[in-house]
């Protein structure tokens, strides 16, 4: 399974904009310095989702998938 980890990448990044409406950071969205407090809270929660549904246990994780 030695793509395995690029399909996690890229299922985490086709998660976020779906979970939030815009793109991850590595995909070129928005930077967090420029979001709305509302947008704010919708991408940790898409954080908090993905890690869970990547199989971790911190949000932290996911910068790793989706950049900061």
């Amino acid at each position: 399974l030695p793509k395995m980890h690029g399909l996690r990448h890229a299922y985490a990044q086709d998660r976020f904009l779906e979970l939030t409406g815009f793109p991850c950071p590595v995909m070129g969205g928005p930077h967090p310095s420029v979001l709305t407090p509302e947008q704010r809270l919708v991408d940790a929660e898409a954080r908090e989702i993905i890690s869970s549904e990547l199989g971790h246990g911190r949000e932290a994780i996911t910068e790793a998938y989706l950049g900061r």
